[in-house]
C-alpha cells in the first residue's frame, strides 16, 4: 500500500473541515491546494489575511473557492487558539499546524477551557511507506512522550491502533521494541514489553496483537526472527513499532526518511480530534499525506 492510496480512502460525502493555524506558509498552502484538487476537505485558514493572500497567490490557491474560509487573526500566538477553538466548538474537525511553533499549537490543544484533551495521553503516530516493503510501518512515539510509563505506553498503543484502523489495518500487530528479545530485569524496556504483551492477552489492550520484547530486526524481518528461533505472531510482520523512549523513535524516524528513502505521514492521536503537527521542513507532499491521515482518523471517531 502507498501513502498516495490513502487519499482515495477519505470520505468525500461527509466532508470534514480543517482549521489551519498560521496558514501563510508555502508548503502548507501547497498541501491545501492539492487537498482541494482531490476534494478531500474544506478549510478554515487562520492568520494574517494579507499574508495568506500573498502566499496563496504564489502557490496558486484560489481563495474564492467556496471550500475555503479566511479568518483574519494577525497575532501569531492567537492563530492556534482560534484554530483549536474552531474544533472544540464543533465548527472544524481537524487542527493543522502552519507556520507556527509546535509548542504554541500544543499549548492551545491542552488549554483547560477550550482545548482538545479529554484525559487521554496524546501521542505522535508516524506512518511510513518504505521502499521495497509491501505494507506500512507505523512508529510511535517520536514527537510527544519522552520516557512513557507502562500505563502511558498502553494508551500510546491504543492511539496507534486507532490510526491503523483508519488505514484499514484490522488487528494490527504491535512490537514493543527493546535491545533484546528476553526479559532482563536490568533493562526496563523489556519488562514493560512483557507486561504490555500480557495486558493485551488479558484484554486490557484491545483490537490488536502485542508481543515483545522484540529487537528492531526481529520485529520487521522474518529472516532475522527465524535465525534466532523466535516464534511469535508479531515477529517479522509488525505493523506498529512501539519505542521505549523518544530518542529511539527520533533515530528510527530519521533513518527511515534519510537512509531508507521512506515517505511519511504523521498525526497526533489521543485528543478529541486529530492534530496535524508536521515539521516546517516537511514537504507539501508529506503534509498532504498527514492531512489525509488525520481525516481518516477523524472518521474513526
Amino acid at each position: 500500500m502507498k501513502l498516495q492510496d490513502i487519499l482515495k480512502k477519505v470520505d468525500r460525502k461527509s466532508k470534514k473541515r480543517v482549521a489551519v493555524a498560521q496558514a501563510a506558509d508555502k508548503e502548507v498552502l501547497t498541501a491545501v491546494k492539492h487537498a482541494l484538487e482531490n476534494d478531500l476537505a474544506n478549510f478554515l485558514l487562520v492568520g494574517d489575511e494579507s499574508e495568506i493572500r500573498q502566499v496563496a497567490e504564489i502557490v496558486g490557491v484560489d481563495l474564492s473557492d467556496g471550500r475555503i474560509e479566511l479568518k483574519h487573526v494577525p497575532e501569531q500566538s492567537l492563530t492556534a487558539t482560534e484554530a483549536v477553538k474552531s474544533v472544540s466548538e464543533g465548527y472544524s474537525d481537524v487542527v493543522m499546524k502552519g507556520q507556527i511553533d509546535t509548542k504554541m499549537v500544543l499549548k492551545a490543544v491542552l488549554n483547560k477551557e477550550y482545548g482538545l484533551r479529554d484525559g487521554k495521553v496524546l501521542s505522535h503516530v508516524a506512518v511510513f511507506e518504505v521502499p521495497n516493503r509491501d505494507k506500512f510501518v507505523l512508529l510511535t512515539d517520536s514527537g510527544m512522550n519522552i520516557t512513557p510509563t507502562l500505563e502511558e505506553k498502553a494508551q500510546i498503543i491504543s492511539n496507534s491502533v486507532k490510526v491503523a484502523e483508519g488505514l484499514g489495518i484490522q488487528m494490527p500487530k504491535v512490537a514493543p521494541l527493546a535491545a533484546v528479545e528476553v526479559v532482563n530485569p536490568t533493562m526496563p524496556a523489556t519488562i514493560d514489553a512483557a507486561s504490555l504483551t500480557q495486558m493485551q492477552k488479558r484484554g486490557q489492550i484491545k483490537d490488536c496483537i502485542v508481543d515483545g520484547p522484540l529487537a528492531f530486526d526481529n520485529a520487521v524481518s522474518f529472516e532475522a526472527a527465524s535465525q534466532k528461533g523466535i516464534q511469535s505472531d508479531v515477529a517479522g510482520q509488525a505493523d506498529i513499532l512501539l519505542v521505549p523512549a523518544i530518542e529511539v523513535a527520533n533515530a528510527l524516524y530519521k533513518s527511515f526518511v534519510y537512509f531508507a528513502g521512506a515517505k511519511v505521514a504523521g498525526v497526533i492521536s489521543g485528543a478529541k480530534a486529530p492534530i496535524v503537527l508536521t515539521s516546517r521542513s516537511d514537504t507539501a507532499e508529506s503534509k498532504l499525506y498527514s492531512l489525509a491521515l488525520a481525516l481518516l482518523t477523524s472518521e474513526e471517531k
